[in-house]
């Protein structure tokens, strides 16, 4: 039987144990002996948080697979463990083997979002290994991450050995080929990390250098030898369908944040809109074949006994197979009381068959993104939905039975005004106004609405790059308008609002476009007692803001100012596909209000297409780059 790290005594101080004790269904166990490489895979946040993300569950497979490699998983201690540990002068072990990370190869870390940063170190820390790379001996892990905010590294560049820029379908096992070679050839950590960075996708941050102007902007970013790549270039996975997958994935004991199975069906997205980091990552798009996935949700349903599965992409009413998947869904697993989910559903492109069909299943509420509240500033984010689309969309879930919508939104975005606040409540009514003109015969009880607004975080690799953030109190003004508003509409009563944390965003805004001056802040901010940032009832904006004091570092810097389209940027070394050209003719166009259809319309010379081989949506040369002069009625 496996011997657990913590005792009884401990587990039974700490809120959950069974975040601690792994051995879930679909855990994998190797004999240490049998294996060369050691691989410790974290999610910096809470095991509920780290078992939900699909990203994960692939790493942890794509791993495994191997024979001479061992994958074990490692998330931040709970605060009541971070105690424990710290008193009692425990080592962080990972789940699986029970045995302490500082003795693995490698410690990777999942980097979903910015304020999870301070997790990162306390993850290090808890281990036994020294916060910044430079300190780190041969005997240490290699520290490497990898995930969407790997798209700008380097305000975490000093913790880290190296990054991994893309898809892991592409180049994961050559890095594992190249770390057990050079391993055995007896290479030092320098020798490992500079051969390695030689590999398309990896960056070690120890490897370049960044000057910097007077006045604070980066001045130049350079690679410190001449057989270092001056650009790195993201890996991108074009054959999802027969990419490995995971059709065991792991089970958790407790209830986590998405209690379900996920089947991946598409990768990118179409769409272009303006403020998304996500649909510029990670195209072009790539679709995987129907028939595997209904092969892959057969097996996998089988091995977890969940009772949902979650069609997954960032659109996912985009995919062409859905019709064809959703009845073969509905079809084979509707008596098993199986519930199928349909996340990122675009209210265009909605349809009275499938709501109904789902809603035989088990009702919910259905969500709705139109991001902003007035046709003019859909038109500036390039949302790509018109108010007709709205209303036609809404109407069509209600007629098919539904009763409750979930509209979110974003604040601050460019060019916003008053109006455009304001018009997110009254969009809410119309919506509820569409609901009370169905007959009350036909109706589903009361109409209900939850408005939820977010505020706007410019990413790199957007359109939105070089935009201007505003500060905490101008936000709260922002989110205190629309509350106004919801509460002066005559169904007020059925329109519910809320909003997200203001203090957050503005950390989240500097963390997301800093340079490498930025660790120390992090660092000092973690030593101030930082940690869980990401969750409100820790997060402490004065104690960040001592750190940029401490640091003599101005956080307004980074958020109070438009940047200009000749600044170098801390991440235009990174080669993601999309150029940075068209990212700056979309920030004009976005400046003019003019609306880029989108790929499946007219390919608008993004770079993907080149790019990924050929293999977007063909259209005419002609039209690639055309300046589309389309504006919304």
């Amino acid at each position: 039987m496996r011997k657990l790290y913590l005792s009884d005594r401990i587990l039974a101080r700490v809120e959950k144990p069974a975040r601690y004790i792994g051995n879930e269904m679909g855990a994998v166990y190797k004999d240490p002996a049998n294996v060369r490489i050691r691989c410790a895979m974290c999610f910096p946040d809470v095991y509920e948080i780290g078992m939900s993300h699909l990203g994960i569950q692939i790493l942890y497979d794509q791993l495994n697979r191997r024979e001479d490699t061992w994958c074990e998983r490692v998330y931040s201690p709970w605060p009541d463990l971070d105690k424990i540990l710290r008193e009692e002068n425990l080592p962080l072990f990972a789940l699986e083997s029970q045995e302490p990370v500082r003795n693995f190869d490698f410690l990777g870390f999942t980097l979903q979002y910015e304020l999870c940063y301070t997790n990162i170190l306390q993850v290090l820390d808890l281990s036994g290994i020294p916060l910044l790379a430079k300190d780190r001996s041969e005997g240490d892990p290699l520290v490497m991450g990898g995930g969407p905010c790997a798209y700008n590294p380097e305000p975490i560049a000093d913790f880290f050995d190296l990054f991994y820029i893309g898809d892991s379908e592409v180049r994961l096992d050559e890095v594992m080929d190249a770390y057990a070679s050079l391993k055995a050839a007896g290479a030092s950590r320098k020798e490992l990390l500079r051969k390695m960075s030689r590999i398309e996708g990896i960056y070690v941050p120890s490897l370049y250098e960044a000057r910097y102007h007077p006045d604070g902007t980066l001045a130049a970013f350079a690679p410190l030898f001449s057989d270092v790549p001056e650009k790195v270039k993201k890996q991108t996975c074009m054959d999802l369908t027969h990419a490995p997958y995971p059709l065991s994935p792991l089970v958790p004991y407790i209830k986590v944040t998405q209690d379900r199975t996920t089947l991946e069906v598409m990768r990118g997205c179409i769409r272009g809109c303006r403020f998304c980091q996500a649909g510029m990552l990670y195209r072009p798009l790539r679709e995987k074949n129907p028939d595997r996935l209904k092969e892959e949700a057969a097996v996998i349903l089988e091995n977890t006994g969940h009772e949902e599965i979650s069609l997954s992409s960032l659109s996912t009413s985009d995919y062409t197979g859905l019709p064809d998947l959703l009845t073969h869904l509905i079809d084979n697993y509707q008596e098993k009381r199986v519930n199928v989910s349909l996340p990122s559903l675009r209210i265009d492109n909605f349809s009275l068959d499938v709501m109904a069909k789902v809603q035989d299943v088990r009702k919910s509420s259905l969500t709705f993104a139109p991001e902003a509240g007035t046709q003019r500033l859909r038109d500036v984010i390039n949302k790509g939905i018109t108010e007709e689309d709205i209303m036609g969309g809404s109407g069509m879930a209600f007629r098919g039975g539904w009763n409750k919508v979930k509209l979110y939104f974003m604040l601050g975005l460019p060019t916003e005004t008053d109006e455009d606040r304001r018009g997110i409540a009254e969009l809410a009514q119309r919506i509820c106004d569409n609901y009370y003109e169905i007959p009350k015969s036909e109706r589903n009880g009361k109409c209900e609405i939850t408005v939820s607004t977010s505020f706007f975080v410019p990413k790199p690799f957007t359109p939105f790059q070089w935009a201007r953030m505003y500060r905490k109190e101008d936000y709260l003004s922002y989110a205190k308008t629309v509350k106004e508003n919801v509460k002066a509409q005559k169904n007020q009563k059925s329109i519910h609002y809320n909003w997200h944390d203001a203090k957050g965003t503005v950390l989240e805004g500097v963390l997301a476009r800093g340079d490498r001056r930025l660790s120390a802040v992090i660092l000092e901010a973690y030593r101030g007692g930082c940690l869980f940032d990401a969750w409100t009832e820790y997060f402490d904006l004065d104690r960040w803001l001592a750190a940029f004091d401490k640091c003599g570092i101005d956080h307004e810097f980074y958020t109070l100012r438009e940047r200009p389209a000749e600044e170098l940027l801390p991440w235009d070394f990174i080669e993601i596909g999309v150029t940075k050209r068209f990212l700056l003719r979309e920030w004009e166009r976005a400046k003019e209000g003019l609306v880029t259809p989108n790929c499946r319309q007219a390919c608008s010379g993004c770079g993907a297409k080149i790019y990924g081989g050929g293999v977007c949506f063909e259209e005419k040369d002609a039209n690639a780059g055309k300046a589309f002069t389309k504006k919304t009625d």
